[in-house]
């Protein structure tokens, strides 16, 4: 009895880490600046300048709110570097999940660390970190479809500021202050059926990108956005924010950004209070 106890809030620790890392990864967007307005473009054209922009960004700490299925609503703040190497540093709070909510991750050299609370620490014998080795996942691990656990913590988050480029209805809705930043808002609606269709013309490593971003929505089941973007006066995202019905509740994410492009440093937690992932499956009985 005892035993199964100990199983079933282990399951449940690392589900919630597996949630936290569909999070941390997906559903963001581009950067942020100050400068001197731009020439006049149509919404379209400066949606697609924004998207394009975000190609450049080696690094960016940005600010999400909202609500996400299943977790409902969520507060996180997080520093990624894209280049030379991925490495990135997450704290995310699930508001309506009590004193167990708040998690961190931190994906530092192809290693994943989920972790740093005192309900974990109480269920992995007093170690509050959880840590999965990335570059060991076999092509079957954790659900399959090329180890989507490592792609998504990887992929440059910048990928789904493109997706607003694929909507056909693309308008203003006026100039607005985020954070103190003058920004021109536009709106638009997508399906995954037209973004998948906009791909057509794109070269191969732009479509491998958005399709990605694509299959994250597909997973939540959300089949149409509304999407809103701020764009500052350097013609980079200041914030973003998309909605969509989904199969296990409402996504209305908003994704504000802080800074770009300066340094990010992220360490690996302590040895000592780690807890290796894959050991803690194969006690469970997983692949």
């Amino acid at each position: 009895m005892e035993l199964s106890v100990r199983r079933s809030a282990r399951t449940r620790t690392i589900g919630a880490g597996f949630a936290a890392v569909a999070l941390a990864t997906g559903a963001v967007s581009c950067g942020t600046g100050e400068g001197e307005e731009s020439p006049k473009m149509s919404p379209a054209a400066a949606v697609a300048e924004a998207a394009k922009n975000s190609d450049d960004i080696t690094s960016l700490r940005y600010r999400m709110t909202g609500q996400v299925p299943e977790e409902g609503r969520i507060e996180a703040e997080a520093s990624m570097r894209m280049k030379p190497t991925v490495a990135m540093s997450m704290k995310m709070t699930a508001l309506d999940q009590g004193a167990d909510g708040s998690v961190e991750i931190r994906l530092v050299d192809k290693v994943m660390y989920i972790g740093g609370n005192a309900g974990m620490a109480k269920e992995m014998d007093g170690k509050s970190w959880m840590k999965l080795d990335m570059s060991a996942l076999g092509e079957d691990a954790f659900g399959g479809a090329g180890n989507p656990v490592a792609g998504r913590a990887e992929q440059n988050p910048a990928a789904d500021s493109a997706l607003l480029t694929g909507a056909k209805d693309v308008r203003e809705i006026g100039t607005e202050k985020v954070d103190g930043v003058e920004t021109t808002h536009y709106r638009g609606t997508v399906t995954l059926d037209t973004l998948r269709d906009s791909l057509k013309d794109e070269d191969k490593a732009t479509r491998e990108k958005r399709e990605k971003s694509i299959e994250q929505y597909e997973e939540l089941g959300v089949d149409k956005l509304t999407m809103d973007m701020w764009i500052d006066g350097e013609d980079h995202t200041k914030q973003f924010r998309m909605k969509g019905a989904a199969d296990k509740g409402p996504l209305d994410l908003t994704i504000t950004f802080l800074d770009y492009n300066e340094p990010v440093s992220v360490q690996a937690p302590p040895a000592k209070d780690t807890a290796d992932l894959a050991e803690m499956m194969k006690e469970l009985g997983g692949s």
